[in-house]
């Protein structure tokens, strides 16, 4: 989903709710990490890889435009239809039917019909804007803004889907076999998301989705420090064949070259193959 096109959807989507008066008020951060492996450990830096390689990182940065925070009745929420408690979408029910944001009169037997079989689908409850690089070997909490609002309406965000832009890493790669297949080897990559249409945010390398467990209802305390996080293990550099790359006349491996482009799609597959945590933490207001 585009950016430009966020906070149209989200209008049409969520509650009537005035400024301030949300179910619940997100206060998140995003972070990114590489996180080595004790048991990989091969000293000055360097970590084993099941290919006997060992691989060290000297710098590594994921781009994350923005996280889209996607829930709604059909996605953790109410399967039963109250009144009292309309799902997302619908306010002021009374005399049998419900308010639509979309500007209709729905019937109460349409709505419980549509929450039992399974008619709502998550939708875009916010994005979260990042909008820059996280530096995976000195991470910090980054706090982000919501649109349209850290306010949320009525709802259950059960899923985080991070848009990553782009993929920079440098580093060193040797073999630790007694026979080496090749020398001490720097390598770098940098991947960047392909322009779009005029008007339009670029097509990410890749996406990443990740389980978030956010109810914003009457029922659970308001105030949500929301941690969304991602480790990235050595393990995505496994599959890699270290051996079979072609070096520039520089002698360094460039990954994004077209013929080391097999390996490319390798490691981006790994990395695509990340599921983000989110660690969630309740207060009153």
């Amino acid at each position: 989903m585009r950016t430009r096109y966020l906070l149209p959807a989200l209008l049409l989507s969520g509650c009537a709710l005035d400024a301030g008066e949300g179910f619940a008020l997100l206060e998140p951060t995003v972070t990114a990490k590489y996180a080595p492996v004790a048991s990989r450990d091969a000293g000055q830096g360097f970590q084993r890889l099941a290919s006997d390689y060992q691989v060290r990182l000297d710098t590594a940065g994921l781009g994350i435009s923005h996280v889209e925070l996607m829930g709604g009745a059909g996605s953790g929420g109410p399967t039963r239809f109250d009144p009292a408690n309309p799902p997302l979408g619908y306010s002021l029910c009374h005399n049998g039917h419900c308010h639509s944001d979309s500007g209709g009169l729905v019937d109460y037997e349409d709505i419980e019909a549509q929450l039992g079989g399974g008619g709502a689908s998550a939708s875009l409850v916010a994005a979260l804007h990042v909008d820059g690089e996280l530096d995976l070997l000195t991470p910090s909490a980054v706090p982000v803004e919501c649109e349209p609002d850290c306010e949320l309406p009525r709802t259950s965000v059960s899923r985080g889907i991070w848009e990553v832009t782009q993929v920079t890493l440098t580093g060193v790669v040797k073999d630790s076999r007694a026979t080496p297949r090749l020398g001490e080897t720097r390598f770098r990559l940098t991947v960047e998301s392909k322009d779009s249409a005029e008007g339009e945010e670029a097509t990410p390398v890749f996406t990443l989705k990740g389980d978030v467990d956010v109810p914003s209802d009457r029922e659970h305390k308001p105030r949500v420090k929301l941690a969304l996080a991602l480790a990235v293990p050595p393990t995505v550099f496994d599959a890699v064949d270290w051996a079979t790359l072609t070096p520039g006349a520089d002698g360094v491996v460039d990954l994004g070259a077209p013929a080391n482009e097999a390996a490319r799609k390798v490691l981006l597959e790994e990395l695509a193959a990340l599921k983000p945590e989110a660690e969630v933490r309740r207060e009153d207001r």
